[in-house]
């Protein structure tokens, strides 16, 4: 059976994993109080007017954080010192998790899908006039 909600994702790993998936889980609801919660690709998902804007999950050894391959180009040096992908990174659980950076990461998503939903609405505008 799948699973229904963040809630029901964070209670599957240990308490010391659930601690650092609800910081954040938080640092993601204050750097985009607009977002909304969801389940996407079976992971955490923060969907902004109706687009993705940060996934995150667990693993054995660390955490994985999704932030589309332009997050992930657009803090490339602060990244670097992280294993990466063309649109995720993972943060190691033996190491502190960097949640000043992924407030940034997540704030830079906020204005990049904010500035694309403007922009798709005042096209569309045009065309009905």
């Amino acid at each position: 059976m799948p699973i229904k909600d963040i809630d029901e994702f964070i209670a599957n790993y240990p308490p010391e994993v659930q601690a650092i998936l609800k910081k954040i889980r938080t640092t993601i609801k204050k750097a985009a109080p607009k977002a909304e919660e969801a389940m996407g690709y079976g992971i955490p998902t923060f969907k902004l007017n109706g687009k993705n804007l940060v996934h995150f999950s667990a693993f054995k050894a660390h955490i994985g954080f999704y932030p589309t391959p332009s997050g992930i180009e657009h803090f490339k040096k602060e990244l670097s010192v992280y294993e990466s992908a063309k649109g995720s990174v993972k943060f190691p659980l033996d190491k502190p998790i960097p949640y000043a950076l992924i407030t940034r990461v997540v704030q830079f998503r906020v204005k990049e899908v904010t500035a694309q939903t403007s922009a798709k609405e005042k096209k569309t505008a045009k065309s009905k006039a």
